[in-house]
């Protein structure tokens, strides 16, 4: 009874949290334009928070114009390596293979593919893995921070702005939310795109296992499996150093993300990556409306947040629930597909489902799916409170931002206190 009763409390305390990540973007927000009205109590005194200073070699992080530089260096340095090797070459005697023109050009990893299979043929190119995709993770963790702070500072919070938004801490949960929108609709389509492209096409999931190993990869699949790769190492990296304002929920989202960049790393170091493409969709088209159900809530677009709520809990039940248990049940029940010769693990081969993967497969998405289950069941409550109760007011604080409002009511006290002084 005692558990039952605290599971609830902290239930009821998560889903009333303004500062959590997906619950409290969608609590009642102030009027837009309006200030927080002030409170008969004395609020408490907190501390307002102070950004740390950044490290110089960090500032590609949040700063735009350091990470363009940056990005810059190796597409520099590649682009004199094309035009000096050749004339170099003439002067390189022909024994010399590392100054030769046939060379490749070492840069070309940063932002290229690397890694091509020797016996594809040029108009259907198949790559392989291998230790050159850690550098163009690297680059691409700094081009996701310039995208991100880019669309942050120079056009999501000025829109914010532009529909009266004007707390800083509400300005950046916008930031955040328009960002995800962005990118969860970019790689969703992308990765709708690919599977266009593969035999699993719409979850034909015995695909998964038939002709395992599936280690040469088509250009975009790669490119689409290394970029997301960075885009969560970014992420991560974001909250760890404590490049902004940390939350209630910070080791939430720090597990979720190290969780994730777990998955996607294992998935690809074992030639998963089509059953990866499979999991990466069913997560990023359902992300895109989550998001955007966020923003009409900050903007207070009450019938167009109800209709995209209503869409977003469709697509939310199809992609991350009936998807997945599709998912679920086939590596529960045709993992045994797998070619006889491939239920080995051999690293050379590439190889690597024997009778225990299974079982490491099957865990984390199940886990995975428990997680969501419970997202689910908090969404679900939040949004059966907020059309039967009628405790929608304007006595919240207008934002998420853990008691921002509440230091700036501790600012005015102060003043007219000093005023009547």
């Amino acid at each position: 009874m005692v558990s039952k009763k605290s599971s609830l409390t902290m239930l009821s305390h998560i889903e009333q949290d303004p500062a959590h990540h997906l619950a409290g973007p969608f609590l009642p927000q102030t009027p837009i334009g309006s200030l927080t009205p002030e409170r008969s109590n004395s609020p408490d005194i907190r501390r307002r928070y102070k950004p740390r200073a950044v490290n110089p070699f960090l500032r590609w992080a949040v700063v735009p114009a350091a990470s363009l530089k940056v990005l810059l260096v190796p597409v520099i340095l590649y682009a004199n390596w094309q035009l000096v090797s050749p004339i170099l070459s003439q002067f390189i005697p022909r024994g010399n293979t590392y100054l030769s023109s046939d060379f490749p050009n070492p840069f070309a990893q940063f932002f290229l593919l690397s890694h091509p299979v020797p016996s594809s043929n040029e108009e259907s190119p198949r790559y392989q893995k291998g230790w050159s995709d850690l550098l163009f993770i690297a680059y691409y963790v700094v081009f996701w921070s310039l995208i991100r702070q880019s669309l942050s500072i120079y056009l999501l919070k000025p829109m914010a702005r532009h529909y009266g938004i004007k707390r800083e801490q509400k300005l950046d949960r916008f930031a955040e939310q328009g960002y995800a929108v962005v990118y969860f609709a970019v790689m969703g389509a992308w990765g709708y795109r690919i599977m266009g492209q593969l035999p699993t096409w719409w979850y034909r999931t015995e695909a998964f296992w038939i002709d395992y190993p599936h280690w040469d990869m088509k250009p975009e699949l790669k490119r689409y499996y290394l970029m997301q790769m960075a885009y969560w190492v970014q992420q991560l990296l974001v909250l760890v150093l404590g490049l902004e304002k940390p939350r209630k929920d910070y080791y939430e989202l720090v597990a979720h993300h190290v969780v994730t960049i777990w998955l996607v790393g294992w998935s690809y170091l074992v030639n998963l990556t089509l059953i990866g493409n499979a999991v990466y969709m069913s997560m990023d088209i359902p992300d895109t409306f989550l998001a955007f159900s966020k923003i009409l809530n900050y903007l207070r677009a009450e019938r167009a947040k109800i209709v995209s709520f209503v869409v977003f809990t469709f697509i939310w039940t199809y992609f991350r629930h009936i998807l997945n248990f599709y998912i679920l049940y086939s590596v529960w029940f045709e993992y045994d597909l797998t070619p006889e010769s491939s239920k080995v693990w051999i690293w050379a081969d590439g190889t690597y489902l024997n009778w225990w993967m299974k079982y490491q497969v099957f865990a984390p998405l199940l886990l995975l799916q428990f997680l969501n289950l419970f997202w689910y069941f908090l969404i679900m409550r939040i949004a059966y409170r907020a059309m039967t109760s009628n405790e929608v007011s304007d006595e919240r604080s207008d934002d998420e931002d853990d008691g921002e409002a509440e230091d700036d009511e501790v600012d005015t006290v102060v003043s007219r206190s000093k005023k009547d002084d």
